[in-house]
């Protein structure tokens, strides 16, 4: 019997399946998405820097070096986009980021075995390591798919890209840990806040960039 809760992720995995195929199609859906998914990540980490830190100052510098940060990230997607090669890499490495997420999940449930680290406790070995698989899988079928060429350099790059995620994903479980919640916010149903699903991501794709410039 599949939990009230499974639902909800399952039905919202498949409308964000289908808002990242129109991402890809559209850049002005990919503009308005950005700028949603941008302000309530912005938001959220503000709520999460109010817990854990009390000096003003440390608040300050902590939000605003954030704020850059997705607003960089956000600049560089659209740029990304409008470069048909750069769009297939940023494209390729979103998805990397996806099942890499996918991975650690599905491997951590079905293997289990020992934990990770302490700062998220629901992290596994074996998690990490179906992570890694899929991600440099995905990767190099991707970039397969849209230019017919592989290299086994692909591979290493999809396995920087899910190191990258994994690291992003443990940084902001350690925040999340710090100010004693459980999800950053409930923008997407079952699923958690829109940090929940883009820690990852955030690091992720520019682990892939810059790995993909140093071996370029």
């Amino acid at each position: 019997m599949i939990s009230k809760n499974l639902k909800k992720r399952i039905i919202t995995s498949l409308l964000l399946l289908s808002l990242f195929i129109l991402i890809y199609v559209f850049n002005e859906i990919l503009i308005f998405s950005l700028i949603i998914f941008g302000v309530v990540s912005i938001l959220e980490f503000i709520g999460i820097t109010r817990k854990i830190f009390n000096h003003f100052l440390v608040l300050i510098i902590s939000n605003s070096i954030f704020v850059i940060y997705v607003f960089i990230f956000c600049i560089a997607a659209v740029f990304f986009s409008n470069i048909l090669y750069l769009k297939i890499i940023f494209f390729s490495l979103f998805l990397s980021c996806i099942t890499s997420d996918i991975g650690g999940y599905v491997f951590g449930k079905t293997f289990k075995g020992p934990k990770l680290t302490k700062i998220s406790p629901n992290k596994t070995v074996s998690g990490s390591i179906g992570s890694l698989i899929l991600s440099c899988l995905t990767f190099s079928i991707s970039i397969y798919f849209f230019t017919n060429s592989f290299s086994y350099i692909y591979l290493l790059i999809g396995i920087i890209t899910s190191i990258g995620c994994q690291m992003g994903d443990l940084f902001f479980s350690f925040l999340k840990r710090k100010a004693k919640i459980k999800d950053t916010g409930n923008f997407f149903p079952g699923h958690g806040g829109v940090l929940d699903r883009l820690d990852g991501i955030f690091f992720g794709i520019p682990a892939g960039f810059l790995t993909i410039k140093l071996l370029s």
